[in-house]
């Protein structure tokens, strides 16, 4: 597979209180938070826009599980289920199964250390659409 990741997906981080912190952010950084973080508009090589969120996430999930790390990166994919095919021959960790949503499917894997890796093959229409309306 020539493309694994296409981009930054998101950065995902966990905190005791996330509507606190995403008032901070946007008070001293200026980034326009929503209930699920900031969304971050960028266009790829091809033009096509895209996006990548930041979210805080209560100190208590266990979205990030089975990793007991402080945070998660999310991964843009072209193929998800071609590469955990790939990842999984190459002895990769892979964590549970694809999940599928409008805005893409998703799926994970362990590092060698330990933290959580997911892996979205996304469907930024579906996001525009929402800002649109």
């Amino acid at each position: 597979m020539k493309n694994r990741v296409t981009g930054l997906g998101g950065f995902f981080f966990k905190t005791k209180n996330p509507d606190q912190i995403k008032e901070w952010y946007k008070n001293h950084l200026g980034i326009p938070t929503d209930q699920y973080g900031w969304t971050f508009w960028w266009k790829d090589e091809h033009g096509n826009k895209c996006s990548t969120q930041w979210s805080p996430f209560k100190e208590d999930t266990t979205y990030f599980s089975p990793s007991e790390k402080q945070f998660m990166m999310n991964f843009r994919v072209e193929n998800l289920k071609e590469l955990l095919k790939v990842l999984k021959e190459e002895g990769v960790t892979i964590v549970g199964e694809i999940e599928e949503y409008d805005y893409g499917k998703f799926g994970w894997i362990l590092d060698p250390e330990g933290n959580k890796i997911e892996l979205w093959e996304p469907v930024d229409s579906v996001f525009l659409e929402d800002k649109d309306s």
